[in-house]
């Protein structure tokens, strides 16, 4: 199961190291904070679980009809090859055509992005505008793209996602229904990887598929943690009224946590999460292990600006679990730790993962994916600790560019 966060992931790794030197008796303390960590994970998770399903879906009717003007905007770069689709995708809403508007934020592509959305737009019927950051001297990166996008947007409502997604043709319908319903600040909304054939990219599905799970339940439970900035939603006044990205301006990601983490702080319960299968944003896994890493590495490296003990905690309680299994496999190998327990404590954990994940598989239509959680639990340790460790240094690739937070 992925982690709540990537937070905290260096000090769980010091804690266990320390638990588990020593000596021969370093089995027997292993084995003690082992049982309590996976107590303390089963909990975490079975909590969610428990408010993934009493979370009610929220399915616009047929006789709804959409009346909120909404403002799409979608930051780019090097996205020749997916934008023309993403943009056919908007020309098909089920949604007036008349309410919606595009801005199409360029963050400085190398690739011919910008000519193919300037010929797209000749031919639609869309009202699709063109922003290029070259315009704005000094903005460059997502962050900027959207603070740019969210300046010049018309919308009561804007939504965003990116520029390599797909989205169904009720996904405005659905947001415009959800907004009415509950008046929400901020609306958080699934994501899905399609189009995966390798068993790397299926791997991928089923983690990724966990922390948007973990990101809908926390949401349905009232303590929001993490959402995704392919597919999420806020009104214009309120990413004034938080002073949008400020606080944060260096470090290049987090462009949609940062800001969930802010309206939830200054609007408790105004932070919705939009449970809808016709809502799910769909993207491609990483193709190559180094193009997945450096992902990773870009989400983790803004672990260490989250401000909530309460979500470093839980962070670092699923954390835990991870790294003391992979600890105890040493001591297995060593002859340190009998069999009988490291299969107990695995076949605990894959348990509570395996209930999780069918819930969230099976809402996102690829319940057929979940026996991928075995070969997943495997390598799922290592990636956590490379990746934690390499976020803190806050420098990585993205894009072609180098990119390394303040």
């Amino acid at each position: 199961m992925a982690a709540e966060h990537r937070g905290a992931q260096c000090r769980g790794a010091a804690v266990c190291a320390a638990a588990a030197a020593g000596g021969p008796e370093r089995g027997g303390g292993l084995i003690w904070l082992l049982s309590l960590s996976l107590l303390a994970y089963a909990w975490i998770i079975l909590r969610r679980l428990v408010a993934w399903q009493e979370m009610p879906t929220s399915d616009a009717p047929a006789s709804f009809i959409p009346a909120l003007r909404l403002s799409v905007i979608i930051p780019v770069r090097n996205e020749a090859a997916n934008i023309l689709m993403l943009l056919q995708d908007l020309d098909r809403q089920h949604y007036p055509k008349e309410l919606i508007e595009v801005l199409v934020v360029d963050d400085h592509s190398e690739d011919n992005t910008v000519e193919l959305i300037h010929e797209y737009v000749r031919g639609s019927k869309l009202n699709i505008r063109m922003l290029q950051l070259r315009d704005y001297p000094a903005m460059q990166l997502k962050k900027a793209a959207v603070q740019k996008g969210v300046e010049l947007a018309q919308g009561e409502l804007l939504v965003f996602t990116d520029g390599d997604c797909r989205v169904g043709q009720e996904w405005l319908r659905q947001y415009a229904y959800l907004y009415r319903l509950q008046q929400p600040y901020f609306i958080s909304g699934p994501v899905c990887f399609h189009n995966t054939h390798s068993l790397f990219e299926k791997m991928q599905l089923v983690e990724f598929s966990s922390l948007i799970g973990i990101g809908g339940a926390s949401i349905g439970m009232g303590r929001p943690n993490m959402c995704n900035g392919a597919n999420l939603a806020y009104r214009k006044d309120i990413f004034d009224s938080v002073a949008g990205f400020a606080g944060n301006e260096g470090i290049a990601s987090g462009d949609d946590e940062f800001l969930l983490h802010k309206v939830h702080e200054q609007y408790p319960g105004k932070v919705a999460f939009l449970k809808n299968s016709k809502a799910i944003v769909y993207t491609s896994a990483r193709k190559t292990l180094i193009s997945f890493v450096s992902q990773r590495v870009r989400w983790a490296s803004k672990w260490k600006s989250y401000q909530s003990q309460r979500v470093q905690l839980v962070a670092l309680a699923v954390f835990l679990v991870n790294f003391l299994l992979f600890l105890a496999l040493a001591l297995l190998v060593f002859g340190s730790l009998p069999l009988w327990i490291f299969v107990a404590a695995y076949v605990a954990k894959f348990a509570v993962d395996f209930l999780f994940l069918r819930q969230i598989l099976g809402f996102l239509g690829k319940q057929e994916y979940l026996w991928y959680m075995l070969p997943l639990q495997l390598v799922y340790v290592p990636y956590v600790v490379i990746t934690g460790v390499w976020g803190l240094l806050g420098r990585y690739r993205w894009k072609g560019r180098i990119i390394r937070n303040a």
